[in-house]
């Protein structure tokens, strides 16, 4: 099988797995050759197919970016992927696990990032990334994996579309120039419960400089930032798992709150 034909096929098993809300064994068993490129190929491929599907890329995202993240997933560099319109559900949202074919999630809570200009790596700063955008605000990202019992490396998530789940995003919008987002904090509850606390500075010392990252590295396959576009900067605290009648609330400080709620 050439290589074309590789990505192809892969990307396909992928997206079936979506489709039908089940996992597969890691790509990197039974293809442990693979590389991070390839992967990402996979990856737009399984993309493709979303879009022809009736789905629209509406921005980007970045994972496991913080240590307490890439420690519990056994993942030491950050993935990367799309993310499409039929991800997106209101603050305050109640979520069917069924209905969005959801198989193992995890709630982790970031910051978005909505863009004002385009932005197109390489040689993007933090500083870039800060001038292009219009607004901050909380996010959960609900992370899920097509793989396993999450037993993934780099090449495995970067196929599977950097784990991505579903997510929502605050209703405060803060300018980002406003505070330092290296220093603000914050706190996830669920069902009431402590359930995580992070920093700012977890992702990559700065969460802009995450999203400088992945401009940079998605610039080297030609794909740019656009105006309009949101992207999630990484998760500041280790992923806790959802379950069906589950509630998520966080605040940040400075940024406000956001919440997300599960059912069967």
């Amino acid at each position: 099988m050439n290589q074309t034909d590789f990505i192809e096929q892969q990307g396909q098993r992928l997206y079936d797995a979506l489709r039908e809300a089940r996992t597969l064994a890691p790509l990197t068993v039974s293809h442990p050759d693979i590389s991070v490129d390839e992967a990402y190929y996979i990856s737009l491929h399984m993309l493709r197919l979303r879009e022809q599907s009736g789905e629209r890329v509406i921005g980007k995202k970045i994972g496991v970016t913080s240590k307490p993240v890439q420690d519990m997933l056994g993942v030491h560099q950050p993935d990367f992927g799309f993310l499409t319109d039929s991800m997106q559900f209101d603050d305050g949202a109640t979520v069917s696990l069924s209905e969005e074919r959801l198989i193992q999630p995890r709630a982790e809570g970031e910051i978005a990032f909505m863009l004002a200009k385009d932005l197109k790596g390489p040689g993007i700063t933090r500083e870039d990334v800060l001038a292009a955008t219009a607004w901050v605000a909380p996010c959960f990202e609900i992370v899920d994996s097509r793989i396993n019992d999450w037993k993934i490396k780099i090449q495995d998530t970067v196929a599977d579309n950097a784990s991505c789940g579903v997510f929502v995003i605050g209703e405060q919008h803060t300018d980002p120039r406003s505070l330092d987002l290296a220093a603000v904090s914050m706190q996830v509850f669920k069902n009431g419960e402590a359930a995580g606390s992070g920093l700012g500075s977890a992702v990559q010392g700065h969460p802009a400089e995450a999203v400088a990252w992945l401009a940079n590295t998605l610039g080297a396959f030609g794909i740019p930032f656009k105006a309009g576009e949101v992207i999630l900067s990484g998760s500041l605290a280790p992923l806790v798992p959802a379950a069906a009648g589950d509630r998520f609330t966080m605040s940040i400080t400075g940024l406000g709150d956001c919440s997300i709620q599960f059912s069967k």
